[in-house]
């Protein structure tokens, strides 16, 4: 590949990337909304990226899993100073986000008796309901432009409303799609960008490498405590579908924490979800909350690690080869059939959630407020803090 445009300073240092995404983890709420704020600093500031090599990394992030923030700070940090600087990026950009959420997952776990603190939940128990609508509408907007496109959100949707393996599911749209989607014939994708930045790693062999690390780190998980390896192969499984941002990942966490293995009730996933909500950094997060409650903090670091390694492998390998991969009508199309069916499946977390809450007049009230709030853009955090506020004053 070319090489990029060279920087004035040369590459910025790895404790220089560390400090760069760290100082942006702190608050990065949000998820995606943080994206402009990493190219603020990257392109404009620091000008370790050029424009069009930052436009090619969205579209690198957009078509493969993982929380879009956490993978575009990893990209900036992958084209600085490969495999280590991004994962000095991840690192830094994630590390806020871990270390509130462990804290609140202690405070939750030890104060579930005090009657403030059970009003509140109640109160963000119904704000989760109204965010999930809230994404679901702009992704159907996004994504359900044609009547094929709500079928295959209706069949996803349906199998996880009948509480089904969301996974088979997302797997048997993408196929469909396949053959559904004949007007994606492959050829060059969108996003060229001038001046391409060298890849100064070997992708195969850091990726072989890596996956090696993981598959390690599992054996000994394996053999040390059965529960640990259990909770980080439960995270893999959901990373490796979050095809669409952070919050694909909640159909399928909740299927597999509260379905499949009964780890937490469907309200303690909730609440989980509203202090991923709270705290900076992308919603997946509440993989640190689900490994809490299972396994203490050690469950919490094992369970937020396992969340976002596998779509940081993949961004890895995927970045040296994302022409070949956009230019893939294979790609293309299943891409395409798992972005409808991930309407269907916010759609039916949204109604499952919904039947777990004790509704009032007071719930409906909050929920409609929330949800407006929402669709202004008023800030999430604002929006679930005051929830939050409400529910502890009108709800003991």
């Amino acid at each position: 590949m070319p090489e990029e445009e060279p920087q004035a300073h040369g590459p910025p240092s790895l404790a220089s990337i560390f400090r760069a995404f760290l100082r942006l983890g702190l608050t990065a709420f949000g998820g995606p909304a943080m994206v402009p704020y990493i190219r603020e600093m990257a392109v404009r500031r620091k000008a370790w990226l050029s424009e069009d090599l930052f436009r090619l990394g969205m579209a690198v992030c957009q078509s493969v899993p993982g929380a879009t923030a956490m993978q575009a700070a990893a990209y900036v940090g992958l084209r600085c100073r490969g495999v280590a600087g991004a994962f000095a990026a991840y690192l830094g950009f994630g590390l806020p986000a871990f270390v509130l959420i462990a804290a609140l997952s202690f405070l939750y776990v030890h104060s579930l008796d005090v009657k403030p603190v059970l009003a509140a939940f109640e109160g963000l128990k119904i704000i989760v309901v109204a965010l999930i609508a809230n994404a679901a509408v702009n992704f159907s907007g996004k994504y359900l432009t044609r009547t094929t496109d709500k079928l295959l959100a209706l069949v996803a949707g349906t199998i996880l409303g009948l509480e089904g393996n969301p996974i088979p599911a997302i797997l048997g749209v993408c196929v469909a799609g396949i053959f559904i989607y004949r007007e994606y014939p492959g050829g060059p994708g969108p996003a060229r960008a001038k001046g391409k930045a060298r890849v100064t790693y070997k992708p195969l062999r850091t990726l072989v490498l890596l996956c090696l690390a993981l598959g390690l780190a599992l054996a000994v998980l394996f053999l040390l405590d059965r529960a640990l390896f259990e909770l980080a192969m439960v995270m893999i499984k959901v990373d490796l579908f979050a095809f669409g941002g952070a919050y694909v990942s909640l159909p399928i966490m909740l299927h597999e924490v509260t379905t499949a293995r009964a780890w937490m009730t469907p309200e303690m996933f909730m609440d989980g979800i509203a202090l991923g909500q709270v705290t900076p950094g992308p919603i997946l997060m509440t993989a640190g909350f689900v490994g809490y409650v299972v396994k203490g903090l050690l469950g919490a670091v094992v369970g937020a690690v396992a969340a976002f390694t596998p779509s940081f492998l993949i961004l890895t390998a995927a970045v040296p080869y994302f022409d070949r991969l956009q230019s893939s009508f294979v790609f293309q199309r299943a891409l395409r059939a798992s972005l409808a069916s991930l309407v269907g499946l916010m759609a039916a977390i949204t109604g499952r959630l919904a039947l777990v809450v004790d509704w009032d007049v007071f719930g409906v009230c909050l929920a409609l407020a929330a949800f407006t709030a929402l669709r202004l853009k008023i800030d999430i955090l604002w929006v679930v803090l005051g929830g939050a506020v409400l529910a502890a004053l009108f709800l003991q």
